[in-house]
């Protein structure tokens, strides 16, 4: 179970939202205006079940992606989809091309490798992703009790990799050097004591385009689940955090 150890001095809301995760519930988180301007379901990945990820894929709908810190990432040795792009150019030059897009609402993106987890027959299924994500989260709860090389010797004998997970790194330093998705979920996490791994999932309207903050807001309080903005995140990280 996840631990919370958030501090009291800690905002109401953000208080909540930590709460909410431990319990296994989804919060929203949204970005910002002048980002992605994006809505994110977003539920602690160790609490992953198939009754989540069926809620994801049928209220948010966007892309389904695990987000773990970039601690794990480096112990782990794990790559960013960018350096597989760039350590395959030689044999492969459109590799190049592609790699020297640029993205409209950030400098980098936070993606790395796809995993299965090795019981998955496809990968697809609900069944399959929540063992998936769920897995990446014990990791993430248990890495600190596991030497480097017991931690990639479990990593690896779990799944296999393309798979159809996504995941995700964040940037070291979170919220104080990048404000995605990936590391406003794991600023919450952190805060709160929780493990660090988060599964987000963007929100899309009707229209086909990112639900409106003001739909995802009344979403969320049909259902009694927190809503936050971003910029709530980075203001309660930035004193907690030093």
């Amino acid at each position: 179970m996840a631990r919370l150890l958030a501090p009291s001095s800690l905002p109401s809301e953000i208080l909540a939202a930590v709460r909410s995760l431990a319990r296994g519930e989804p919060v929203l988180i949204f970005d910002a205006v002048d980002r992605e301007g994006e809505t994110d379901l977003v539920f602690l990945s160790e609490r992953a079940t198939p009754e989540m990820v069926h809620l994801a894929r049928h209220d948010a709908g966007g892309l389904l992606c695990t987000a773990i810190s970039e601690e794990l990432r480096a112990r782990l040795g794990l790559p960013y989809a960018s350096d597989l792009l760039r350590a395959g150019q030689e044999e492969y030059p459109i590799l190049k091309l592609l790699r020297l897009q640029r993205l409209r609402y950030d400098a980098r993106s936070a993606f790395g490798i796809t995993v299965n987890h090795r019981t998955n027959f496809t990968g697809v299924p609900d069944n399959d992703r929540a063992t998936t994500i769920r897995a990446i989260g014990a990791i993430a709860r248990d890495a600190p009790t596991l030497s480097d090389e017991a931690l990639a010797e479990r990593f690896a004998s779990e799944f296999t990799s393309p798979g159809h997970v996504p995941v995700l790194y964040a940037a070291p330093r979170l919220v104080r050097e990048r404000k995605g998705h990936t590391e406003l979920a794991i600023s919450l996490a952190r805060m709160g004591g929780l493990s660090e791994s988060a599964t987000v999932c963007e929100m899309l309207g009707d229209s086909g385009g990112a639900r409106s903050p003001e739909a995802a807001r009344r979403y969320a309080a049909s259902h009694g689940w927190a809503f936050l903005e971003g910029r709530s995140i980075t203001e309660a990280f930035l004193p907690w955090s030093g």
